[in-house]
């Protein structure tokens, strides 16, 4: 424990100021009449969050509410890792490391501390790169050793047995922990699982129907993906100058990947989906996030066999649906449930379903 350090939030004013004056300093770009979503995130959609941003968003309730629950560092591998701890009143409750992805961040699971806290001790870190665990200082970022280093990190806290759970980035990370420390991995719970059509294997219409799901994140929606697998440092420079840049890039996707009819706050709440902008922009990790795609492409190892037992949530409006019969291929699949409702950002969407889902799973093991 004499490698962790408490860490507490307290952004400069002078930060937040320049923020401002660079929101008050936007330069706007037209738009085509009547396309709504179609080419990307509106301009008048934009305009307001932005002004809304500017003059009523609150930081300091939110950075507030991150040093309450309690915030250290440790520097693993030789990187800064960043993690909230948030111990259960039960000192036997299982630990359970939860693992964000892109563009997520810790912020992600304030939704769900409570309900999992009752029964479990929580460890929230940020992948390195991303939020106050970023920037990275060098290449080799990839999955596996992010895994490690947050298999270090459980080691460090005193923890010889305990449960992964993650989506997007952290299901890939999550099970990649199950897969290189199962002598102390109890099991892992995802919110998001690829699975791909094998040879030989006749697929019914409805798994057929699930893997179609996908399809039209290929087709549009990846974009983003090819360009932070292959450039991720042209890019950052649009995202690191410009807050409303970061702003749309990530906003974007809790539209696009969410369980939304008209604009991302039908699905997650406006002031959570901003202090999780909030993170990208005051941290400057646009590039340093975006360089696990490229560092991932080289290395990934989603077909290694996940002994360990394994907790599925779907949620139908996720980028992708599942087929159960294939996962099992790949995964000591024990648990799978089915939701009616919710999409890619479970733990702001659908708190209650994915906390209930969780607590039920490990509660098995």
């Amino acid at each position: 424990m004499s490698d962790i350090r408490p860490f507490r939030l307290d952004i400069p004013q002078a930060q937040l100021d320049d923020l401002h004056a660079r929101i008050d300093l936007t330069r706007w770009p037209d738009q085509l009449p009547g396309v709504g979503w179609d080419y990307g995130i509106p301009l008048d959609y934009v305009r307001e969050l932005t002004h809304y941003w500017r003059h009523d968003y609150d930081w300091r309730a939110h950075e507030a509410r991150l040093n309450e629950l309690g915030q250290f560092t440790t520097e693993i591998d030789g990187q800064r890792i960043h993690f909230l701890h948030v111990r259960s009143a039960d000192p036997d409750a299982l630990p359970l490391v939860l693992l964000h992805g892109w563009p997520g961040s810790v912020v992600e699971f304030l939704p769900v501390v409570e309900a999992l806290s009752a029964r479990h001790h929580l460890v929230i870190p940020a992948i390195p790169g991303y939020g106050f665990s970023g920037p990275t200082g060098e290449t080799g970022w990839d999955v596996p050793r992010v895994a490690r280093a947050f298999a270090e990190l459980m080691r460090r806290l005193g923890y010889s047995r305990y449960g992964a759970q993650g989506g997007d980035w952290g299901s890939a990370i999550s099970r990649e922990l199950g897969i290189s420390d199962p002598t102390h991995v109890v099991g892992v719970h995802v919110n998001m699982l690829g699975t791909v059509p094998v040879d030989g294997v006749e697929l019914t219409d409805e798994e057929k129907r699930r893997l179609a799901h996908g399809e039209r994140y290929q087709r549009e929606l990846s974009g983003y993906m090819k360009q932070q697998s292959t450039r991720p440092q042209t890019l950052a420079y649009g995202l690191h100058d410009s807050p409303v840049g970061q702003l749309a890039w990530i906003v974007e996707k809790f539209k696009d990947w969410t369980d939304s009819a008209d604009a991302p706050e039908d699905a997650v709440d406006r002031d959570l989906m901003l202090t999780n902008v909030m993170i990208y922009w005051l941290t400057g990790t646009a590039g340093s996030s975006a360089r696990l795609y490229r560092e991932s492409g080289r290395t990934w190892r989603e077909r290694s066999r996940l002994e360990v037992p394994l907790g599925v949530a779907v949620f139908p409006h996720d980028l992708m649906l599942p087929v159960r019969r294939l996962a099992e291929r790949d995964n000591n699949v024990v648990h799978w449930s089915e939701f009616d409702r919710g999409g890619h950002f479970a733990a702001m969407e659908e708190p209650d379903l994915l906390a209930a889902d969780v607590l039920e799973f490990f509660g098995s093991l």
